[in-house]
């Protein structure tokens, strides 16, 4: 058995767009066909995009609870509402970051990413990442007539390690191992 890795390479989008439409001029442009048992990974913030799930920092109003949890991790009072706002439960955290889950997804300041956005901007979790890994599955098999795999995948932080580490978010197609 082998294993090949081919990087896909996209134009960066701004506004919202059709995520298999744009996988499908992806694998185009990059003369790549997908075959029977293939597994594709996309980026969360690519998946995020494709839903318009930027941010614009200037527009957020900060609330009383917010402008606590700021102070308290020493984060924008902005950025705390989003947390707030995007999270399910808040576990406590660190000066800059805030453990919490959201859609049983455990995540420092609820997967907020301002590394790949324009300044001044944020781009939050995909809503319903399981559903759109299932979507993506399902119209490939209906316009090719393969079976693939889907991940959604974000990188982390870990303390103590220099550089990030990859994690799933979610899947289709494949069975997840549980950890």
């Amino acid at each position: 058995m082998s294993l090949t890795v081919s990087p896909l390479f996209s134009e960066r989008k701004e506004d919202e767009f059709d995520v298999f439409e744009a996988l499908l001029e992806t694998l185009d442009k990059n003369d790549e066909r997908l075959q029977e048992g293939d597994v594709i990974v996309v980026s969360t913030k690519y998946i995020s995009n494709s839903q318009g799930r930027l941010i614009d920092l200037n527009n957020v109003k900060t609330s009383k609870e917010g402008t606590e949890i700021s102070k308290k991790f020493q984060i924008k009072a902005e950025i705390a509402e989003i947390i707030l706002r995007e999270s399910d439960k808040i576990f406590g955290g660190i000066s800059g970051f805030v453990i919490t889950a959201a859609d049983n997804i455990m995540a420092p300041n609820a997967g907020i990413d301002k590394s790949n956005a324009k300044k001044g901007k944020v781009i939050l979790y995909p809503k319903n990442p399981y559903l759109i890994a299932e979507q993506i599955r399902r119209k490939v098999f209906l316009k090719f007539l393969i079976h693939i795999g889907v991940i959604l995948v974000d990188s982390r932080l870990m303390p103590s390690r220099i550089g990030t580490s990859g994690v799933a978010v979610s899947c289709a197609g494949i069975e997840p191992v549980l950890d």
